[in-house]
């Protein structure tokens, strides 16, 4: 039993940082496969006699054989993937652009009774620093109204730009997309209409820059990043969840 008490102790911890979010309302796709796996490994540690037995019988039936080198074959492949894809997500964490000749794209996020949430004041704060460094740079705040938000993202991450004291006349409002793609695809109108520069600096959090650059990518725009920062204790649930998302845009996006 001495043996099982390590790993045990390491899934049961994983299992509790993906949960934690779930405290704070925070609940999707990955939060909810990082524990129901946690709390797969720690039965299979807690019945590793009976587990392994279960295997071996199975194996010794060829449709078993098939069935487990699939299953053995698609966990390898989803390991290696999720690397690589971490790796990517990482390298696409932060790349500022080398000269002024840009426009800030900030992503909307939740506005919670008329305030950013805690995930876009950060978004807002890694703006705001830009922006006062570079007087000569605008831009553009990204986000529709949501059947929940009292105003809309964009009119929000305006107003808490403007009340830190960046001149309004720098920031342009593009308030009707409801997601990634259309925030990208909007502000780039936005952008041509107001003859602003065409290659952006998005500002959203470390994890999604690598997929919101492929977004910007596939809509033909140059992008640098710089992100936002985000609380450790969610890393994991939104990291998982942008393995999913990056593997299904690039199969379907």
């Amino acid at each position: 039993m001495s043996l099982k008490i390590i790993p045990f102790i390491v899934f049961l911890g994983l299992f509790l940082l993906f949960a934690a979010p779930v405290a704070t309302g925070i609940i999707n796709l990955g939060n909810g496969v990082g524990m129901a796996l946690s709390a797969a490994m720690m039965l299979i540690v807690l019945f590793w006699g009976k587990f392994t037995g279960a295997l071996g019988r199975c194996w010794e039936k060829p449709l078993g054989k098939i069935v487990l080198s699939l299953v053995g074959i698609a966990a390898a492949v989803s390991i290696v993937l999720a690397v690589v894809i971490s790796v990517f997500m990482i390298r696409e964490a932060n790349d500022p652009p080398e000269d002024e000749n840009t426009t800030v794209v900030v992503l909307g996020c939740k506005v919670k009774n008329g305030a950013p949430s805690l995930m876009l004041k950060r978004r807002l704060d890694a703006a705001y620093g830009y922006l006062s460094e570079h007087d000569s740079v605008c831009a553009v705040v990204s986000g529709g109204q949501g059947s929940d938000e009292s105003i809309s993202e964009a009119q929000c991450m305006k107003d808490y730009l403007v009340a830190r004291g960046i001149a309004p006349d720098r920031i342009f409002m593009e308030d009707r997309s409801v997601n990634t793609e259309e925030n990208l695809r909007f502000s780039k109108a936005v952008i041509s209409e107001n003859g602003l520069p065409g290659k952006i600096t998005l500002v959203t959090d470390n994890f999604h820059q690598y997929r919101a650059e492929l977004i910007a990518e596939s809509n033909g725009i140059e992008a640098y990043n710089i992100s936002g920062k985000t609380s450790w204790y969610l890393l994991p649930t939104y990291g998982v969840r942008e393995w999913f998302g990056i593997v299904y845009y690039k199969l379907f996006g």
